[in-house]
């Protein structure tokens, strides 16, 4: 695997682990979410470099394998270009189903 691409993979990871961290003194709960802006602008932000991180890797080696990897480049788009349509039921949809198996993922690669 290519240094640039494990960069990014260790990004992803980070970004996950940072939203992970969002929720370790409180219930992991949508309607606390949604009430709190700072946290959900942060998690937004952590999906950004998520999709931008999972862009570069796409670019740079198309034999990598990662669930709904386009799926999460397009939310980043959609987060930056279309942030007045981002919906907090769609961003908690990810956190909650489609982060945990993301990091799985990253992490055995990274092990590879």
């Amino acid at each position: 695997m290519v240094n640039e691409v494990r960069a990014w993979l260790y990004d992803i990871l980070n970004a996950i682990m940072e939203i992970e961290s969002f929720f370790i003194d409180r219930p992991k709960v949508f309607a606390n979410y949604e009430a709190d802006i700072r946290t959900k602008r942060a998690v937004e932000r952590n999906i950004e470099i998520i999709g931008e991180a999972m862009n570069r890797i796409l670019k740079q080696d198309t034999t990598i394998q990662i669930s709904n990897s386009r799926k999460f480049v397009d939310v980043r788009n959609r987060i930056i270009h279309g942030y007045d349509s981002v919906s907090d039921d769609i961003i908690w949809g990810i956190v909650i189903r489609h982060i945990p198996i993301l990091k799985t993922e990253i992490e055995n690669l990274l092990e590879e």
